[in-house]
This record gives structure tokens, sequence and C-alpha cells, in this order.
């Protein structure tokens, strides 16, 4: 049987607030396979971005176990855990995070460049990317030349220039009129599909978390499915 691409696994993290422990998960389970889209749809300070920096390797739990393709990850070194989320996870904000003195064909290729890649390959990926995303006209533009929208979809196109199997995404169209919001949102769909990427998306739109193959929230510590 094929494993999950991320599975979660009984974790539990708490922070001290003023002298008492702020418990954010208190046991989490939860598991996405290859292709699969879900949406985490929970109020502000429930605990989302702490269970994708988990989930992304950015922060450890304080127990439980996240495995990224089968692979058991809390126990690795700090510079093994950079090494496999470099090239297995991809991230999108609700910033775009692109550097600004570059240009967006210059912000997707750095990442592949870091990964090993020839100018010339990551190039070819990156317009091939920006072909795909409608924004061909747009590679030789800087971040600042670009609108919001267009800023988003060069992130996208940035999180997965390097194949990752897993895109994590905060709130990447929170910070977008509707409109501009669907249009990425679109785009987004468009990369999942084509790639079969395993996508966990926080959102506070249900309408986009509507259009994804699973909804789940944070309730009292866990994950918990809902329709």
């Amino acid at each position: 049987m094929t494993a999950p691409i991320l599975q979660l696994d009984r974790l539990e993290r708490r922070y001290d607030q003023a002298g008492s422990p702020l418990e954010i998960l208190r046991g989490a389970d939860f598991c996405l396979m290859a292709g699969q889209s879900a949406a985490l749809v929970a109020p502000s300070g429930a605990g989302k971005s702490t269970l994708l920096h988990i989930a992304g390797l950015l922060e450890k739990p304080d127990s439980g176990e996240v495995f990224i393709a089968g692979e058991a990850t809390v126990g690795m070194s700090d510079a093994a855990r950079t090494t496999l989320r470099r090239g297995e996870i991809g991230f999108v904000y609700q910033f775009h995070h692109l550097l600004p003195e570059f240009s967006a064909l210059e912000n997707i290729m750095l990442p592949q460049m870091i990964g090993g890649l020839s100018r010339r390959e990551a190039s070819e990926r990156a317009m091939q990317l920006l072909h795909y995303l409608g924004l061909s006209a747009r590679a030789s533009h800087r971040p600042s030349e670009l609108s919001g929208g267009e800023q988003q979809r060069v992130a996208i196109a940035r999180a997965v220039a390097n194949g990752p199997r897993l895109l994590l995404a905060d709130e990447p169209t929170g910070n977008l009129d509707p409109k501009t919001a669907d249009h990425v949102f679109a785009a987004l769909e468009a990369i999942v599909r084509a790639t079969g990427l395993a996508t966990l998306i926080a959102t506070h739109n249900m309408e986009l978390a509507a259009r994804m193959d699973r909804r789940v929230t944070l309730h009292e510590g866990l994950l918990v499915e809902f329709d």
C-alpha cells in the first residue's frame, strides 16, 4: 500500500503562556495522499499556523511523529530535516515573500539552482511554470511591478519549482480581493491537478474550501473532518 505523502501521528504541542501551558494540539492525527487537496478551516488562534509549521518541518511537536512519504522526521537532525524540506515540501504564504531585487523568472529559478540545477535548466523550468500560470509576459518584471494576484501566482510557481510532493499554504489568498483570490486559487488548483501534489491549505474562505477534496478543522486540539 502506498504511504501517505503527509501523516501526522498523535501530535501534541503546547506553549508556555504567563507560566501556564497553552495546549494547541492534543493528539492530532491526519493523513494526506498524493493528489489530494485539503482545506484547514479554523478560527484565528486555533493553531492553523502551528500545525502547518510542524507539518512543514519548521517546528517540532512536543510529542508525536510527522511522516513525509513514509519517512519519520521528528528524530532527524536539523540538517536532514532541511534537506528533506527543501526537496519534498513547497510553501505559499499570505504574503508572497518574493525577493524584490530579482525578476519573476529569477525568483523561480533560485530554489532550483540551490537544489543543484544549472542556470539553463532552472530558467527553462521557470519559464514553463510562468507559461502554465499565464505569466510568460511578466517574466522579466520585478515583484513591485506585478499585481497582487500576479505576485501570488509567481509565489506558487516558486513553491512547486523543485517538484515537491507536498504543498502547504497559509491563507494564500488572504490579502486579495474576491475576484483575484478566485483567479489565484484556480491557478493553484491547476498546478495541484497537473502534478499530483498533496496539498494542505489553511483558509478562512469557505467558497474556496468547498472546491477542495477534503475539509478539516481544529477542535480541542484535534483535527476533525467535516463536509
